[in-house]
């Protein structure tokens, strides 16, 4: 009876030691993996920062300007705002109507403060190429590719991408790759008007003499001399006017970029996939972060990618390895579950303030606002107006 009772005591005492170690080496491999070392200083600084009140009207960043002393960054307020934490409003502030930042998009990214945060350990990407053969990330690519299928605006199957710092170097790159190698005077670069003012102030400021800007691309839709080399840039949707823009010249002598950065669902409607020889596009004007400065392109031709990428490597070397970790991340989130949050939210908020915006300007005998006809989107599924940041108003 004793030794039955001492049996049982030594049979409980080594369960009960199992179960401990058990919990012991879980704990090591398993919950050990979630305690912080070396990014939790990292994480805390810009939780820190990013709980520094500025009266909704602005925002204190880690890299921010510290002032009087202090150790902490202080508020970058938004236009018409001042003060310590941006709280006083500046009387007669002038709106500007020329242009501006896709901050409509932040209060977004502050719902997705989890997911869309980035902690970069110092010694990240510190080669200046990926596997010392690209200097484009493929995990990023894939997800480009995965975010133009989902939306249904671009081909991608069997194209090319490449990256740029921001669309503007993608369009000097691709005005670079289209123009004639040998040729004894430079391509015309012609756009319609109204057009974005960058196309001809990139084209002069440069100075290539490989391409020009010509002006208005319906000027020289009848003109008889054809075999001047021509490059027209089409914007659709247009910046300004917000039109889905179709091209104006033809010949053999023509090529054609297409700046698609407008064409997501919260600006315009979906129609069908874009499937041009060259689409451009841009994180600014999908995600909002203009000041990440990073733009693609989507190319058929192998070899006007090849001399793309020849301009990217001999201008910059290729992007920023830490502006496509930030892009990789950010679209990673963005494609969280069915990947249509970012742009319902999106396309919301711009509907939103066309809709206030149009009642107001209707109150004015001075200005008047375009109308655009509605135009069936495959993305919602329905006939829908367009929601344009930046429309045209007439005076």
């Amino acid at each position: 009876m004793v030794k039955s009772r001492l049996s049982f005591k030594f049979a409980g005492c080594l369960v009960s030691s199992l179960i401990l170690n058990l919990l012991f080496i879980i704990n090591i491999y398993v919950g050990g993996q979630w305690n912080l070392s070396w990014s939790s200083r990292a994480a805390a600084e810009a939780e820190a920062v990013a709980a520094t009140s500025c009266s909704g009207h602005g925002r204190a960043y880690l890299d921010g300007l510290v002032v009087d002393g202090n150790t902490e960054p202080v508020c970058e307020c938004n236009a018409c705002y001042t003060g310590p934490d941006c709280s006083q409003y500046i009387p007669h502030c002038m709106a500007n109507a020329d242009g501006g930042d896709p901050l409509f998009l932040e209060p977004f990214w502050l719902q997705h403060a989890a997911s869309s945060a980035l902690v970069v350990a110092g010694w990240h990407r510190m080669s200046y190429s990926f596997d010392g053969s690209t200097y484009i990330s493929k995990e990023l690519e894939r997800l480009i590719r995965k975010v133009h299928a989902l939306v249904g605006n671009a081909v991608t199957e069997n194209r090319f991408i490449i990256f740029g710092t921001g669309s503007t170097q993608v369009l000097s790159a691709a005005a670079y790759a289209l123009s004639l190698e040998n040729s004894s005077s430079p391509a015309g670069v012609v756009a319609s008007v109204p057009y974005y003012a960058l196309y001809k102030e990139q084209a002069e400021y440069f100075s290539s003499e490989k391409f020009k800007f010509q002006g208005d691309a319906n000027a020289w839709k009848n003109k008889s001399d054809t075999s001047t080399n021509m490059i027209e840039v089409v914007t659709s949707p247009n910046n300004p006017d917000g039109r889905l823009n179709k091209v104006i010249l033809q010949g053999p002598n023509v090529k054609t970029i297409y700046d698609r950065a407008y064409y997501w669902p919260h600006f315009t409607p979906i129609t069908a996939p874009a499937d041009e020889d060259l689409m451009v596009f841009t994180l600014s004007k999908l995600s909002g972060h203009a000041g990440s400065r990073f733009g693609w392109a989507v190319v058929k031709d192998e070899n006007v990618y090849n001399r793309m990428t020849i301009h990217m490597q001999l201008s910059s070397m290729g992007v920023s390895r830490d502006s496509q970790l930030r892009a990789f991340k950010l679209l990673k989130a963005a494609l969280e579950g069915e990947g249509r949050e970012l742009f319902d939210f999106a396309y919301q908020t711009m509907k939103t303030r066309w809709e206030r915006l149009t009642r107001t300007l209707s109150l004015s005998k001075r200005f008047s606002v375009q109308k655009i006809n509605p135009q069936y989107c495959t993305f919602y599924n329905k006939f829908r107006e367009f929601s344009p940041d930046q429309e045209a108003i007439g005076n």
